[in-house]
């Protein structure tokens, strides 16, 4: 891994000096059909990966006070305002990490670190099991590998199946506005997932077919057993509540279990008082884990 980290620092800075003195090698921007890349800063290399329905945006309120790293924020194609692409045809999530992965060698970043939000942490997931050496520190934010065992830790895919087909055909049928607008009623049929994806902030909508297909992918990947290939050091965060009454007091004991069989044992930050959207609810205090976690 070390020796693979050398080499993509010798290749970055050669390709930095080239470009320097020659404009016309310059690096030619990425060009993908499934994610856009923004970056921004300078510094150590942190890959920000939103979430379903959500665009680089969802991380405004804290890029500002990430200075002294090089942000690359990723936005896949089809969520808010970004035309489709290539993700309007078959399955997204393979297919979005094999990009990132690609933009990673691209770029020339050596052992870059990647935070992901829900669905995007499920994609930083794939490429660190994929590509182990290619990638530094992983964080992912209220994420799991496998989403449904957070409500049933018994679940399967098979028992979620019948549920991620009607949430794909609503999508569909009704698009995110009409998906939304009929979310209490859905949410009983979508076990709570309604209410916990569309009533936040971060749903900035998108292309009706991705969205529902994504929503199919999220609701029915299983990582799991991709969890012993990850070599990178990992870092759960999730929101939680002290409060008995609330689902969110029992996410302790869920994420745990959900990350048990990673090689390298996760470090586990609990926000007080976020919900899904922890970098939205509670940026202060979402800050202060990536502080610990780029430390």
């Amino acid at each position: 891994m070390e020796q693979r980290r050398n080499l993509l620092k010798g290749l970055a800075a050669g390709a930095a000096m080239l470009a320097a003195g020659t404009p016309a090698l310059a690096r030619a921007p990425f060009q993908s059909g499934r994610i856009a890349v923004e970056t921004r800063g300078d510094g150590p290399d942190l890959i920000l990966i939103p979430g379903l329905a959500s665009t680089s945006a969802v991380w405004s309120r804290v890029t500002p006070r990430l200075a002294g790293h090089r942000l690359h924020l990723v936005s896949v194609r089809g969520f808010g305002d970004l035309p489709p692409a290539a993700n309007g045809d078959g399955a997204i999530m393979g297919a979005v990490a094999n990009e990132l992965r690609r933009y990673i060698a691209e770029a020339g970043l050596a052992a870059p670190a990647l935070i992901g939000h829900s669905m995007g942490g499920q994609i930083a997931l794939r490429a660190a099991a994929d590509a182990p050496d290619w990638i530094g520190r992983l964080m992912t934010v209220d994420a799991s590998p496998f989403f449904p065992a957070l409500i049933s830790p018994g679940a399967t895919v098979g028992d979620v199946e019948p549920i991620a087909q009607v949430a794909y055909q609503a999508i569909q049928i009704l698009g995110d506005e009409g998906l939304r607008a009929r979310g209490r009623a859905l949410g009983l049929e979508l076990g709570g997932a309604a209410d916990a994806v569309f009533g936040s902030m971060g749903w900035q909508g998108g292309d009706r077919r991705v969205l529902a297909q994504a929503l199919y992918e999220v609701m029915t990947v299983d990582l799991r057993h991709r969890l012993p290939d990850i070599t990178a050091p990992v870092t759960v965060v999730y929101g939680w509540s002290p409060d008995e009454a609330s689902p969110r007091s029992r996410t302790d004991s869920l994420f745990r279990g959900a990350y048990a069989s990673l090689p390298r044992p996760a470090v586990f930050e609990r926000i007080e008082g976020a919900e899904h959207m922890v970098m939205i609810d509670q940026p202060t205090r979402f800050l202060a884990a990536v502080g610990r976690f780029l430390a």
